[in-house]
C-alpha cells in the first residue's frame, strides 16, 4: 500500500486508500433511460449496461413521442412491492381507477416514484403530503 505523511504530525506515516477503484455510476436518469433500463435491460450497474441504456434511449426517442414514452413508463414503473403501473397504483393506494384520481392523489403517487418501496411503508408521510401540495 502507498504511504502518505499526515499533514498534522511530521514523521507519522499512514496507509492511504487504494486509488484504483472502478468508477461509480451515479446520477439521475431521464424517464426514457429508466424506461429502456426497466423494460429492456438487466438491473446491473456497470459501464457496458449504461452504454446499452444510452443507445436504447436514443432509439426510443427516435421512434416515440415524449408523450408516448411517458405513457409507457407510467404504465410499467414500480409503485411498491408488486405494484406496477399507474392503474395498479391507483387501485392499490386509493381503491379506484387512475382515471378517477384527484390531482392531489396523482401528485402523491408521482412523489413516490424515486423510492416507491420506502414510501409504501409510510402512507401518511408528511413529506408525501407536502410535496404533493407544492
Amino acid at each position: 500500500q502507498a504511504l502518505r505523511r499526515s499533514s498534522g504530525q511530521a514523521g507519522t506515516a499512514q496507509p492511504s486508500r487504494p486509488t484504483a477503484r472502478p468508477p461509480k455510476i451515479v446520477g439521475g436518469s431521464t424517464i426514457t433511460q429508466q424506461l429502456a433500463k426497466n423494460l429492456l435491460l438487466s438491473g446491473e450497474r456497470n459501464l457496458l449496461r449504461k452504454g446499452q441504456e444510452l443507445a436504447l434511449t436514443m432509439v426510443l426517442e427516435q421512434m416515440l413521442s415524449k408523450q408516448r414514452i411517458l405513457e409507457i413508463y407510467l404504465n410499467n414503473v414500480e409503485w411498491g412491492e408488486g405494484v406496477f403501473g399507474a392503474e395498479a397504483a391507483a387501485q392499490h393506494y386509493y381503491r379506484k381507477s387512475a382515471a378517477r384520481l384527484t390531482a392531489y392523489e396523482s401528485a402523491r403517487l408521482a412523489v413516490m416514484l424515486p423510492r416507491p418501496r420506502y414510501f409504501e411503508k409510510l402512507p401518511n408521510s408528511g413529506y408525501l403530503a407536502s410535496r404533493a401540495d407544492s
